[in-house]
């Protein structure tokens, strides 16, 4: 990790310390505490798990893109480690830029071709964000109705957040399909934008965006031709976010909420998803834990209950994975 990145973790954790002491300055420390004894550590080691085996079916979708017959056998570590490497990033970078990158090291370190590992990063990122787009959308069905009517502010944030998640795909389709169309579009919209730049910097602007471009439509070709591949990892991604999305709901489990709905509060966590996903700031910190106070207030009736909630279920889906991106970095997997 380069300097700039170390600053970064140290940044993010303090804020997330600092959000926490905020949001608990006015609740009794007793009372905190009487809460964590009572705590069902099974469901809580349940939630862990969760996460973890979220991390692997991750590493499985790579491994699935990835092998090919003529290859040696992937290491179990080698994969498990590029999601871990890939949530630290995240965690660290603003709208979680720094994964995709982190990942393509992560893969070179197996002595993997650049330019293969490019491109199943690429498939891999693309796959997720139709999932997470079709589980928003039956999210949506379900119970956007009710979150509308009982949380109007954030229904206008969840909105927005599928807008951007929208228009990232039909950026994505257009590409894959209309890619004439879509170089000319980007030109047309890029030159008023960067009008105000100097003319070197602004023409590297557009060719770097007009090579991303290349470069995503010749791997879209080869998604397109590997179609059964795509599929598995399709359905392994799915697994992989119901994974993620049920840890929020062992975590009310394990804070003795049984009276809860799993279908409520797996509708719930998909919207937060969301939410975080529009934030500028690192893993959406300030977001997430408003979101999360919304949304669970109604599942959790003791303001202790709901702070201890929040912060484990944001150091299971977050700090956790910064932690163990920590050890993945320096822990580089042994090839001959």
């Amino acid at each position: 990790m380069s300097r700039k990145n170390i600053v970064a973790l140290f940044v993010m954790l303090g804020l997330g310390i600092s959000i926490f002491w905020w949001e608990a300055r006015k609740i009794d420390f007793r009372s905190l505490v009487t809460t964590f004894k009572s705590l069902n550590y099974g469901w809580l080691a349940v939630a862990l798990l969760s996460i973890l085996l979220s991390y692997a079916v991750e590493a499985l979708v790579l491994h699935t893109l990835l092998k090919k017959k003529e290859d040696r056998k992937f290491g179990v570590w080698e994969m498990y480690r590029i999601p871990l490497i890939q949530a630290l990033f995240n965690a660290i970078t603003p709208f979680s830029s720094g994964g995709q990158p982190a990942q393509l090291v992560g893969l070179m370190q197996s002595k993997i071709d650049p330019g293969r590992a490019s491109s199943v990063l690429l498939m891999k990122f693309i796959i997720y964000q139709a999932m997470v787009l079709v589980n928003f959308v039956v999210a949506m069905v379900v119970s956007f109705r009710s979150v509308a009517q009982h949380f109007s502010g954030l229904a206008t944030l969840i909105l927005f957040g599928m807008v951007i998640h929208l228009i990232t795909i039909s950026f994505l389709l257009m590409v894959m399909y209309y890619y004439d169309f879509t170089k000319k579009m980007v030109h047309v919209i890029l030159k008023p934008i960067l009008f105000f730049l100097k003319e070197e910097k602004r023409d590297r602007i557009l060719k770097s965006t007009i090579e991303s471009i290349d470069s995503f439509y010749n791997e879209s070709l080869v998604l397109k031709r590997e179609k059964k591949k795509v599929i598995k990892a399709s359905l392994l991604t799915i697994v992989q976010l119901f994974l993620y999305y049920f840890v929020v709901y062992f975590v009310l489990l394990a804070l003795n909420c049984d009276h809860v709905n799993v279908v409520d509060v797996l509708v719930m966590h998909i919207m937060i998803v969301m939410i975080t996903s529009i934030f500028p700031i690192p893993g959406g910190s300030g977001g997430a834990e408003f979101s999360f106070k919304t949304l669970f207030a109604g599942f959790i009736p003791s303001p202790s209950g709901l702070i201890l909630g929040m912060f484990l279920w944001r150091f299971i889906t977050y700090y956790l994975g910064m932690f163990l991106g920590i050890i993945a970095v320096s822990k580089k997997p042994k090839i001959k």
